[in-house]
């Protein structure tokens, strides 16, 4: 059975194309839709970079807000996917992430991980995605 596509392009978010070139993304990617990075370490870089700057930049506060900016009910099932995220995390979704703190943060991105790609996150690769900040 192939892996899931955030596994292959080392993107465990799923994180779209953009104008951001991210450290450690491989461009042009072979995707024609999602980032690809050299390393999975890389791809969680990405995602909790992007976490922390919804705090910081769009102001998200609760876990609610996070996940209706990551993934937007028009291509999602949104509720679903927080309280999925929640029932990883073991927080309620009005919860409000410290988004400087390393094991807070490493189980937020093992959550959107497990949503995305169907399968436990390798939690020395969110590790090493932390160190990379």
């Amino acid at each position: 059975m192939m892996a899931a596509r955030g596994l292959r392009n080392n993107n465990p978010g799923n994180i779209r194309l953009s104008r951001t070139l991210w450290q450690g993304e491989i461009r042009p990617s072979q995707d024609r839709s999602f980032c690809q990075f050299r390393t999975m370490a890389y791809g969680y870089r990405a995602l909790i970079k992007l976490l922390q700057n919804y705090r910081r930049v769009n102001g998200c506060r609760t876990i609610a807000d996070f996940i209706n900016r990551w993934a937007p009910p028009v291509e999602n099932n949104t509720s679903g996917y927080i309280s999925r995220v929640c029932r990883e995390m073991q927080v309620p979704n009005t919860y409000v992430p410290d988004v400087d703190d390393r094991a807070t943060m490493c189980a937020f991105a093992a959550a959107i991980s497990q949503v995305e790609n169907g399968v436990p996150a390798v939690m020395a690769d969110v590790a090493a995605g932390w160190e990379l900040l």
